[in-house]
């Protein structure tokens, strides 16, 4: 198995279009306003920034920030769990869910706030924390 491949935030940023970045710094900017004690990991073979209130990525991780070449996706690892009343999550599986950012406009949108914090109070009642 190969190992992970971890960077920083910046090392992600470089991966992705430079239209896209400055989204990924706005998504960034709002998780951290929402947990300041963001445990961040990025993952550079997952292409993705995990935001957590630990290190463990499906445990621990409520977003993630991952770039893609025609949008950012907004990931939620609990997503299928958290009040959606304004449509904006996508996905099929069990747990995840994320909304496709393409434009900084998206990022503001009502709805996207409130599923972070949703996220982030999620894992640490969850957790306990």
């Amino acid at each position: 198995m190969a190992e992970t491949k971890f960077g920083t935030f910046d090392d992600l940023l470089e991966t992705a279009a430079e239209s896209f970045r400055p989204i990924m710094v706005s998504l960034k900017k709002i998780i951290l306003e929402i947990d300041p004690n963001a445990t961040e990991v990025v993952r550079l073979g997952d292409r993705a920034a995990t935001f957590g209130v630990g290190p463990k990525k499906m445990s621990e991780g409520y977003c993630y920030i991952m770039p893609h070449k025609a949008w950012v996706n907004l990931g939620f690892y609990k997503g299928a769990h958290l009040d959606d009343p304004d449509g904006l999550l996508e996905g099929t599986g069990k747990s995840l869910r994320h909304i496709k950012i393409r434009s900084s406009e998206d990022v503001i949108q009502a709805g996207v706030r409130k599923l972070i914090e949703d996220a982030f109070e999620e894992r640490k009642t969850a957790l306990g924390r």
